[in-house]
């Protein structure tokens, strides 16, 4: 079925049930961005914060578009604070919010309906340094795992491939055996962000430790990571192992999968490579979202001047 016959099926089941109540444009816009092809983790995500949204707006005695003002969004933003949610959380409160109005304005047309959020300006994000897993806690964690256990060379090898490729947590999981090529260390992520394929890769000690937790399963799984029971590893189950290695290591605050991948931007830009090349393996469409992984702190500015010193280069050659 072409895009255009569903966005035509879309709207008549919009009309049907009547766009003006919150809830019914919700679940239309929700049903748009299906049909639109965006991964199920985003749609997941618009459905949370739209969730929380309405129940807002329900305690307000709000259930109609045209009751809400740019005031219900200030107060809702207010209140997600009071509640606990920092500045990024509410920013993204706000980015999903906008993407549905937005939405809205467009079905209806801008003569029918005009996206309150245009008077809503969004909240203030600071430029936090947030440089994800140091490398000395990558290091005690992976000393933890020393062991010839199935679960201790699985981890090892999965620290390790995180850590070295940079991916994304449901990208890592969703390897199959078949997409790695273990001559190049090359990894073919099928469905990236966005449903983008593109290459990753892994070196020689990352590819060693693979081996070797490979040689110790006894099923026949086309997963890459599997669990004790030879069943996909699962978002769960990676949290859940990332939790227990940072106990056994003494660590305070447990990484996520995320901070990994953060660490291995940042270390990759310290290493010296270009941007270009780091936001192709990192899967972003373009260097304003990498940005955000490379906050570089004081002594990576100073460090930077000291090589790239114009003058001091000019008294090397001198």
């Amino acid at each position: 079925m072409s895009s255009s016959k569903i966005r035509h099926i879309t709207r008549n089941h919009v009309f049907t049930f009547g766009l003006d109540h919150l809830s019914t444009a919700v679940e239309a816009f929700i049903i748009d961005r299906q049909s639109s092809g965006l991964s199920p983790n985003t749609i997941q995500f618009y459905r949370n914060c739209l969730r929380r949204f309405i129940q807002f707006c329900d305690s307000q005695a709000i259930t109609q578009i045209d009751q809400v003002a740019p005031d219900t969004i200030r107060a809702y933003l207010l209140w997600l604070e009071q509640n606990g949610h920092n500045p990024s959380g509410r920013h993204a409160h706000y980015r999903t919010l906008r993407a549905f109005m937005f939405w809205l304005e467009s079905e209806l047309g801008e003569d029918t309906y005009r996206a309150p959020i245009r008077k809503v300006k969004p909240p203030k994000v600071p430029k936090e340094i947030i440089e994800g897993v140091s490398l000395d806690d990558v290091q005690r964690m992976i000393d933890a795992c020393k062991g010839n256990r199935f679960t201790d060379l699985r981890d090892k090898a999965l620290l390790l491939f995180l850590l070295d490729t940079g991916t994304r947590a449901s990208e890592a999981l969703a390897i199959d055996l078949a997409d790695v090529d273990f001559a190049t260390g090359g990894v073919l992520i099928r469905k990236g962000k966005g449903n983008k394929s593109r290459m990753v890769y892994f070196g020689r000690n990352t590819r060693r430790a693979i081996t070797a937790y490979l040689k110790s399963r006894e099923d026949d799984h086309p997963a890459l990571w599997v669990n004790e029971k030879g069943e996909r590893l699962t978002r769960y189950g990676l949290d859940k192992t990332l939790r227990l290695r940072a106990k056994q290591a003494g660590i305070t605050n447990p990484p996520s999968a995320h901070d990994f991948r953060r660490a291995f931007a940042l270390n990759m830009l310290r290493s010296g490579c270009d941007v270009f090349t780091l936001q192709r393996l990192m899967g972003h469409s373009d260097l304003t979202v990498l940005r955000r992984y490379l906050a570089q702190n004081e002594n990576d500015l100073q460090q930077a001047h000291q090589r790239f010193s114009p003058v001091e280069n000019l008294t090397r050659k001198g």
